[in-house]
């Protein structure tokens, strides 16, 4: 069955999904009404990775042109003259956005196809008898959907508690202003004569009175409003760093693991695209409650008023600092591994990708990717943060990369198309060692910017492990069979640290 036929069957969250796939990047009347032209091209046969790539782009893009154009052309009578001139307008928008990039064509159309499939297949599976593990599966994923709205909730009644503060602060500052106002005129009257003084001053010390009384009350009703507010933040991080545990210590690692059985020859990993939207979801409620608690520090620093309050604040920003320095750095993940085996003076290519993809707008100041080949024993010991002098093991060539965003898939990465390894420096051998029994890994490192250098963080993550065969050498003969299950002590091998800049 046609896979646009299965999808238009989806309920609940998974047709929220797959409708949230189209927008005016790519209508959903194109793909209803060129369903099945679109799923009969070989979209997997363009390579995105290659520009050389592009005139094949360039002939999908205008077979899809045309076929929009027969289509509104075979629309006829009073019902299809709408359609005709919509689908027309759909064949002159697809033109204008792709005809100078026609990979981005192809990348958008891939990545709906993929997610409908994966959508349609989730639903099939969790339906029927044999798909207990799928069924088990959407039930997680339904928890960690469950607490997203429940995170959004209680950010939603942290932002209207902050506003209901904000305006209570300003109209006491208003009312303190007043109060100075009758004790400048009370101070006055002493230059009055008696009879005006003692006919005026009564009137004025009620007043002050009144409202510093009134202020009293509302001091500790504010300070009572801020505390509430603290501890409304204190739950929401509670919630926010669970959810975090659970997406990048279970649901993460577990696709680096898919990853690395792939890579021995297991299924494909898939599933990046959900995790993705995950981090994404992360990155926005982590970034509006630090900035809902660094509007709470400003209104405390507007009007201090004697408390526990600033300390409580400065617990917050550093919670919500951590919180949010453990995403990006976990998030900065090899979405393409570089090959198992290397061998020098020939071509290779990898893709690093930031998960929370432009949320963080860490894509407006584009970040540059480095590579660099290291030892076994050079990882184990960066992995441990004993390695801060950054030695390499090798030469990388085109080892420097700016990571891209591209608008359609909100996906933020670097591809190193053109690698090559001119040169490796190995450990002495002795006796019968084999070239393969001495491994290496990539090291991917950036700087990312977030929030307009409110933050920056310095970030590295490693590949799995890789043997090198030198060009022309006796290195040929060897056979590089490499079990990346047992190359390093560590399960994943990563790395992430931060520097943050205020």
């Amino acid at each position: 069955m046609a896979v646009w036929i299965q999808a238009q069957q989806l309920q609940g969250d998974a047709l929220h999904q797959m409708q949230s796939l189209y927008g005016q990047h790519f209508p959903i009347e194109v793909r209803h009404y060129l369903s099945q032209w679109i799923e009969g091209q070989l979209w997997d046969a363009v390579d995105l990775e290659n520009p050389q790539e592009e005139f094949k782009a360039k002939r999908l893009l205008d077979s899809l042109i045309q076929e929009l154009q027969k289509k509104a052309d075979h629309q006829v009578g009073e019902d299809g003259f709408l359609l005709k001139i919509k689908l027309g307008h759909y064949a002159s928008q697809l033109k204008s956005t792709y005809d100078r990039c026609p990979l981005e064509l192809v990348r958008c159309i891939k990545h709906i196809l993929y997610t409908e499939q994966r959508l349609v297949r989730e639903a099939t599976n969790s339906s029927s008898p044999v798909g207990g593990m799928m069924d088990s599966m959407s039930q997680k994923y339904q928890q960690i959907n469950q607490v997203f709205e429940e995170l959004r909730l209680l950010t939603q009644d942290t932002e209207n508690d902050l506003r209901k503060l904000q305006h209570n602060q300003e109209y006491f500052i208003i009312q303190y202003q007043e109060s100075l106002r009758i004790q400048a005129q009370l101070s006055s009257l002493a230059s009055l004569p008696p009879a005006d003084r003692q006919l005026r001053e009564p009137s004025l010390l009620s007043k002050r009175a009144t409202v510093e009384a009134w202020l009293t009350r509302e001091a500790n009703t504010l300070q009572k409003y801020r505390l509430d507010l603290a501890e409304k933040h204190q739950k929401t991080l509670a919630l926010l760093r669970k959810q975090q545990t659970v997406i990048l210590d279970d649901e993460l690692i577990q696709w680096k693991r898919r990853q690395q059985l792939a890579g021995n020859g297991g299924p494909p990993e898939g599933g990046l695209d959900i995790l993705q939207s995950w981090c994404e979801k992360l990155s926005e409620t982590i970034w509006q409650n630090r900035q809902q608690i660094r509007r709470a520090e400003h209104l405390r620093q507007q009007l201090p008023i004697p408390g526990p309050i600033e300390e409580l604040l400065t617990e917050l920003n550093s919670t919500i600092t951590d919180i949010i320095s453990a995403l990006v750095t976990s998030t900065f993940i090899i979405e393409k591994q570089p090959p198992q085996v290397l061998k020098t003076q020939t071509k290779f290519a990898a893709t690093v990708r930031l998960l929370v993809g432009g949320k963080l707008n860490v894509h407006m100041n584009p970040p540059q990717v480095k590579a660099t080949i290291i030892s076994e024993q050079q990882a184990k010991a960066l992995l441990k943060n004993e390695n801060t002098r950054n030695d390499s093991s090798g030469e990388i060539l085109n080892n420097n990369c700016v990571m891209e965003y591209h608008q359609t898939t909100g996906t933020l990465s670097a591809h190193f198309r053109n690698m090559s390894l001119k040169r490796i420096k190995r450990s002495d051998r002795r006796g019968a060692e084999s070239v393969t029994e001495e491994k290496f890994t990539i090291l991917f490192e950036s700087q990312f910017s977030v929030g307009g250098n409110e933050l920056v963080f310095q970030v590295k993550t490693l590949s799995l492990p890789v043997v090198v065969i030198v060009h022309g050498s006796q290195d040929n003969n060897a056979t590089a069979t490499v079990l990346w299950d047992n190359a390093f002590a560590e399960p994943v091998s990563e790395i992430h640290t931060h520097i943050l800049c205020f």
